[in-house]
């Protein structure tokens, strides 16, 4: 058995380009990193890597964390600059005992050290969006700061084995060196090969509060399914958060476990994944939250499918 699990849409194109490998006996760790890479390289996706939106000082700030649930080899790296594939160098840093996190300077000069491709992840899209939230702000009196989407992935090879990675440039326009819960163990992954993994998206400043992802992997020990345990885990934070401090953010989570089956769930309307195992070829699905707090999952259109990539694709017009 194998199969991955990944937040978002835009996680397809690099799941149906690994999932081969996997179902021929590929590793996990391999196919995360590979399926992660594709969406960074994209630049049509505004809030993972190349073409990234970026903090308040029009800089692309890169976080990524990589975690092997068998050996719990756990690398990440925040706030990186000027490097193409924050992925691939959290797995590298995963390698390491000590120093496997790195920030900053420190996450950069450990990618240049190791020979990780440096590129400029600022592109003109994005200045475009840059420019046009501003003029937004300046008439509207609205907050800098949007939603940003996290693709987040959990893998289980056909050896057992799982991992989980994220990727993400963070809130759009987000103050310098702010990070939120993508890289950090527990909140914006979790995996462990005896029981199963998970990984969230949304604002991470409230998946945080509820170290999120452990709490998905904690409650799939404790036998409830992956669907049950992602529906449990996202209401019971969203009602604390409401309850003490009046209103919960974004939160949406994936998860599978070591026998494959898996889960999502959310407390936004328009929140869609990614499943692949090895009798589901990769497929998206679109997550609509119930009054019980139980999720209904869609099969997403070709209509639906099309129309997300032409709205991202879309050419930009310049406001005035």
């Amino acid at each position: 058995m194998w199969g991955m699990i990944a937040t978002w849409r835009m996680a397809l194109e690099g799941i149906q380009k690994v999932t081969p490998n996997l179902e021929a006996g590929g590793t996990a760790g391999d196919a995360i990193e590979g399926a992660i890479k594709e969406v960074e390289d994209f630049p049509y996706f505004k809030s993972v890597g190349y073409g990234g939106l970026p903090n308040e000082e029009m800089e692309v700030e890169l976080d990524s964390a990589y975690l092997d649930g068998s050996t719990f080899d756990f690398g990440a790296v925040c706030a990186l600059k000027q490097f193409a594939n924050p992925i691939s160098v959290a797995r590298a840093l995963s390698a390491y005992k000590v120093n496997n996190v790195l920030v900053g300077e420190g996450a950069a000069a450990f990618a240049k050290a190791h020979h990780f491709e440096e590129k400029d992840m600022l592109t003109d899209r994005a200045k475009i969006h840059f420019h046009n939230r501003l003029k937004d702000i300046e008439r509207e009196q609205l907050t800098p700061y949007a939603g940003h989407d996290t693709v987040g992935m959990v893998g289980l090879d056909a050896a057992g084995d799982m991992v989980a990675g994220t990727s993400t440039s963070g809130l759009f326009m987000k103050k310098p060196g702010r990070v939120g819960d993508s890289p950090f163990i527990g909140s914006g992954l979790y995996v462990d090969s005896t029981i199963g993994g998970a990984t969230a998206t949304g604002l991470g400043e409230d998946l945080m509060k509820g170290v999120i992802s452990y709490e998905i992997v904690r409650l799939m020990k404790e036998g409830l399914s992956p669907q049950k345990a992602c529906e449990k885990a996202v209401s019971d934070l969203a009602e604390r958060l409401k309850r003490t401090r009046g209103e919960a953010g974004d939160i949406s989570v994936v998860a599978m476990n070591a026998k494959g089956d898996f889960g999502a769930a959310s407390n936004i309307e328009n929140f869609s994944f990614v499943v692949a195992t090895s009798t589901l070829a990769p497929t998206v699905f679109r997550v609509h939250p119930q009054s019980d707090g139980t999720m209904r999952h869609e099969l997403a259109t070709k209509e639906w499918l099309e129309a997300y990539l032409e709205e991202r694709m879309k050419p930009l017009e310049v406001k005035e």
